[in-house]
């Protein structure tokens, strides 16, 4: 029974949705810029920097997949850059030349155009790309980078399609998109996978709990690298190759694996065909979490303990979200972090609890929530609907958590009517802009007290607005709190980057805000630069390393007020608006 529960959750971890990641986001605003984007030399005069080559992650005494990335903020090391292709045996067939895909444009979208870089440097993208701590505080910039990391865009001068695919990739498991950085990798034909892209490959393969994944590429990888060896036998075992019992007892007899590594990829084999192994996973000696040992418990329906969990980052909380093989109790929580990352959608969110509500045996603490969620949708009267919605607010602890049930009733909220109550029309407006629902949320504009965080919300998100805000505007913005003063200066910040204010507006309030806004430096003059040169891709890279904190009240205004109206510049005014409006909801 145990086997076949095994073998079932394998083949749906084939079509997992995941998130995965690295690199807990920096605390101080004093740390924006990254290595390059130093002061003293203007960045179109500095030449960019060749990354440092890593330590291979497959070599003696390092772990065979390395390790996920630790609160304390330790990245995951990096895959080193690659020229060329790793040589491969002949393949027993060759695709037709109409159908092989061309590494000038790479990607598995058609969200932007393929033009998105321009002019801009390989390299140059490449060093914003490995040196960009992720996840990022803001969902909407998230989820903007996402789609533009995805899509099929050109392959900037001075780098190979294959390496480049292999970097948008990493950055994207380290944003807890995993889904997407496979198919990123994946759209390079193997033939073409240089080993750079081999290691982000099973990077994204254990990230989506898929080591089936593994399979295209584990012959042609060579036998230095351990994290291939034994995928080779797993790969075998899945098929039922009569090799896979010579090949584990290779790896066993050289010790490319051990313990609980070992265990785990024994178990994965026990899932194939013809399979008769019954695989014990022993966790006690294990003190941390790897990719490799999420990948492959995951897929075989093994139950890691809550204890590593604490070892790793907050992005996991993606990967387990989505994990088909996780009970769906167990993913609640965390689709919830995922849900505010930007990593999965309100209407997921929603799928997931009416999921949990028609399931027996659930804990309590679970049912209760997705009750509230109905009458959030079904009570009889506006007033009851609008309870529901409070009760579900009420219940959360953590900044994340109240921003990630915001998410959780933003179409709930969208179908309310205009109720007059200045108490809680704050937060039903940020809940409709969570999931980006603009022009619902303009239904209450007029009817929300002047002055609050609903209305700054609505003026900064209203997407017809074509005049300037009257003078005073930023005057009359009254929120309350410990971070009253920081949310008027993001406010601020948001409306001048949108265009909405005057310059002489903008000038006296920058003063007596203390937003400097005209101030210059390095990243200020490259984000102006992408924004003049007609780059959303180079302007989104550039948007992401300006955000660098852990906190939306650790990022400067300055900064927000460059973001916002970049991206206008661009003709990303739609995530100009949900960032600037995210902002007041997120602060305080």
């Amino acid at each position: 029974m145990a086997t076949s529960r095994a073998r079932r959750a394998l083949l749906t971890a084939a079509t997992a949705f995941v998130a995965a990641a690295a690199a807990v986001a920096q605390e101080r605003p004093e740390s924006l810029l990254p290595p390059g984007f130093s002061d003293p030399s203007p960045a179109s005069s500095a030449a960019p920097r060749a990354p440092a080559p890593v330590a291979s992650a497959t070599g003696g005494g390092v772990p065979m997949v390395q390790p996920l990335p630790t609160p304390s903020g330790v990245p995951s090391p990096l895959p080193s850059p690659s020229a060329s292709p790793s040589p491969l045996p002949t393949p027993r067939y060759e695709m037709p030349a109409f159908a092989r895909r061309s590494l000038a444009r790479v990607g598995a979208s058609d969200a932007f155009a393929g033009d998105v870089f321009g002019a801009a440097s390989g390299p140059y993208l490449e060093i914003l790309m490995r040196r960009l701590s992720a996840p990022l505080p803001s969902r909407w910039l998230s989820i903007a980078l996402r789609r533009m990391l995805v899509a099929r865009v050109d392959t900037p001068a001075g780098v190979g399609g294959a390496d480049f695919a292999a970097e948008r990739a990493w950055l994207l498991l380290r944003m807890g998109e995993a889904v997407d950085a496979r198919a990123v990798v994946q759209a390079v034909d193997t033939d073409r996978i240089t080993p750079k892209l081999r290691q982000v490959w099973m990077q994204a393969a254990l990230a989506t709990g898929d080591p089936g994944g593994l399979c295209p590429l584990a012959d042609a990888a060579g036998n230095s690298e351990r994290g291939w060896i034994v995928a080779r036998a797993m790969c075998a075992g899945l098929t039922g190759n009569a090799r896979s019992q010579a090949l584990i007892a290779d790896v066993r007899r050289r010790r490319v694996a051990s313990g609980v590594d070992l265990q785990l990829a024994q178990k994965v084999m026990g899932a194939g065909l013809n399979s008769r192994q019954a695989i014990t996973i022993e966790w006690a000696p294990v003190t941390e979490l790897t990719a490799w040992r999420f990948g492959l418990a995951t897929a075989t329906g093994v139950a890691i303990p809550d204890d590593l969990y604490a070892t790793v980052g907050g992005q996991v909380s993606g990967w387990r979200a989505l994990a088909p093989g996780i009970p769906l109790a167990e993913r609640a929580v965390p689709a919830e972090a995922a849900a505010a990352m930007g990593v999965i959608s309100s209407a997921a969110l929603v799928d997931l609890y009416s999921a949990l509500g028609d399931a027996d045996d659930m804990p309590a603490p679970l049912t209760r929530t997705a009750n509230a969620l109905r009458d959030a949708y079904a009570a009889g009267d506006a007033r009851s609907r609008l309870d529901a919605m409070q009760r579900l607010w009420d219940e959360a602890e953590t900044p994340a958590a109240r921003y990630a049930r915001l998410v959780l009733t933003a179409h709930a909220a969208g179908r309310l009517p205009v109720v007059k109550d200045d108490v809680r029309a704050d937060r039903v407006v940020a809940s409709m802009l969570t999931a980006g629902l603009d022009r619902t949320a303009m239904r209450w504009s007029g009817q929300v007290k002047e002055g609050s965080d609903a209305w700054a919300m609505l003026l900064l998100a209203d997407p017809d607005a074509v005049a300037q805000a009257p003078g005073g505007v930023v005057g009359t913005y009254a929120p309350e709190g410990p971070l009253a003063a920081r949310k008027r200066q993001l406010f601020f910040a948001g409306l001048a980057g949108l265009g909405r204010l005057s310059q002489g507006d903008m000038e006296a309030r920058a003063s007596s805000l203390d937003v400097r806004i005209g101030a210059e430096n390095s990243w200020t003059r490259a984000i102006d630069r992408a924004a003049r040169e007609r780059q959303p891709g180079t302007v989104l890279l550039l948007a992401a390393v300006g955000m660098q904190s852990g906190r939306w009240s650790g990022i400067p205004p300055a900064a927000l007020y460059r973001v916002v109206s970049s991206l206008r510049a661009v003709g990303l005014d739609g995530e100009a608006r949900m960032i600037a409006a995210e902002a007041i909801a997120r602060v305080g």
